[in-house]
Formats: C-alpha cells, structure tokens, sequence
C-alpha cells in the first residue's frame, strides 16, 4: 500500500565520531601513566598501585578499541551491503570494556585477599609520586571525556574507565601516606580490595546498557505500551502491529510499525502525522513506517514472528 520513513541521523550522527581528538589524548595520557605505575607498582610491590595500573591497561585498551570502532565505522559507509555501516562496533568496543573490568576487578580482589596473611612491606614515597601522577593524569583524562559520556555509550565506557582510575589514584595517594605517616602494612591491600569492589557496580552498569542494544531492546526510555495507543490516535489511523524500536548505537535509535488505515483516509497525511509523533515526542528521527488497509493488515498478523 505505501511506505515512509524519516531519517534525521546521517553518518556523523554517530557521537565517538566527534570526540576522536579528545579519545586520542586519553589514549596517550593512559598509556604513559600505565607504564609509569606498572615500573613502579612491580618495584615497590604495592598492590594498590599494580592494581591502578591494570584499570589504567583497561582504560589503554578500551580506549584503543573505541578508536578503532569509530575508524571502522567511517570506513565502512560506502559500502552498499552494510546499509548501517558498523556502528555496533562501538557496543561491541564497550561490552568489551566491560569484561575487562569485570577481570581486573576480581584479580585484585583476590590478590589483596591473598596479601591479608603476610602483607610485604611497601616504600611509601615512590608509591605516593606516582599516584599524584596518575591522580594529575585522570583528571585531565575525565576532564576531556566528560561532556562525551552522555552521547556516546562507547566514550562513556572509557569515561567510567577514567572515574575508576581517578578514585583508585586517590586510593592509591591514601594508601601510600597510611604506610609513610603510620608504618601500616595492611593499607595497600585494603585500599587493593576497596578499588576492585568499587568499579563492579558501574562495570554492571555499562555491561547491562551493551547488551540491550545488542538484543535489540526498545530504549528505556520509551514506553512501548504508551507508543502503539499514540500512534492509534494519528488522525486516519485504525490499527497498529509490527511496532519495533531498537538501538543502533549512541544517539541513533530505529523504529519500524504498520499502521492500518481508516476508510477514507488519506495515506500521505498518515505518513506525516506518524513521523511527526516519532520525532517531535520520542526523538526518533529514522522511523520506517508501512502503511495499510485492512486486507493488507490481516496478512501480516499471519506471520509466525
């Protein structure tokens, strides 16, 4: 009978895509200071800092991974048989993220737990230059990636990724004034344990929000139930089925529905009216919609999915 659709989301509606620059700084900053504590942590023995370190090679390789996804992505928009490009590479890229984390912060936790018995004496003032290093380096790394984290779910992975670092440098700086004023062995491995079980919830966070774009979920967002009864009041329309809304990736969600005419009605004002409601009230600019009579209709519900 008829089809539109209405697409505000071009190529570079993809958020990553303008915040390359700032990713690429957070990549050589991560990269230093991972290098810089890993050398020390080993010398010094400290777990806390060892551990800073290892969230730091997360924030290293999430940060490389969300790069390359928005590289693909570019690449691949020419290409005719890939009509959505790879933009779930950035999903993918922060599902990614998100398993690392789940790693580093269960080694720590065991390792510190392992300490607890015969904790090893630590150095505190080579401990404590390089968490003001890392400390002065997450700073500026959240500071970049901060307006980011909103738009992009892939720069937001490697935002929490800095948020992490940040309290674990502060962890780190804490620990290592405990052993230089107090002579107290047990503070690494406590503040070990401390920054391990704090990154686990947002870890969660970031991995739940992957996924649900991965299964093809509607946003949270927008209430499904309350979608399909807006849409059966557009003016001409008599039924809604087929109603789906999903994800591509940050800032770029899809829907597609039938829409059942009314006797008379005339298709192109249907077309518009929907698109209309898709875009001014739920904020979704690429809606493909089909639009039917009833004969037509009664086919479709024949489906088996």
């Amino acid at each position: 009978m008829g089809h539109g659709h209405g697409h505000g989301h071009g190529v570079s509606a993809s958020a990553s895509g303008r915040l390359v620059g700032r990713l690429w700084a957070a990549f050589a900053i991560a990269f230093a200071i991972m290098v810089v504590e890993f050398a020390v942590g080993v010398l010094t023995s400290s777990l806390a800092l060892i551990s800073d370190a290892a969230h730091m090679l997360t924030d290293v390789v999430g940060v490389g991974l969300a790069l390359a996804a928005i590289v693909a992505a570019r690449r691949s928009r020419a290409r005719a048989n890939r009509t959505f490009g790879v933009y779930r590479g950035e999903v993918l890229a922060a599902l990614a993220n998100a398993v690392l984390l789940f790693g580093v912060a269960g080694y720590v936790v065991f390792e510190a737990v392992q300490r607890f018995t015969a904790p090893p004496e630590v150095p505190g003032v080579p401990v404590l230059l390089a968490a003001l290093a890392g400390l002065a380096a997450n700073v500026v790394s959240f500071l970049l990636l901060r307006g980011g984290a909103e738009e992009s779910l892939n720069v937001r992975g490697a935002y929490l990724e800095v948020l992490a670092d940040l309290v674990g440098s502060v962890g780190v700086l804490v620990s290592a004034l405990a052993t230089l004023l107090f002579g107290w062995r047990y503070a690494d491995p406590v503040i070990g344990v401390a920054i391990g079980l704090w990154v686990l919830p947002r870890t969660w966070s970031l991995a739940r929000r992957a996924l649900r774009i991965l299964f093809q979920h509607a946003p949270e967002r927008v209430d499904v139930d309350e979608l399909t009864a807006r849409l059966a009041t557009v003016a001409g329309v008599s039924g809604v089925h087929d109603l789906h809304l999903w994800t591509l990736t940050s800032g770029m969600e899809v829907a597609s529905a039938h829409l059942t005419m009314a006797e008379g009605a005339d298709q192109a004002d249907v077309l518009q009216a929907a698109r209309e409601l898709f875009a001014v009230e739920y904020g979704i600019e690429h809606a493909t919609l089909q639009v039917e009579c009833a004969r037509s209709a009664s086919r479709c519900h024949e489906l088996s999915w």
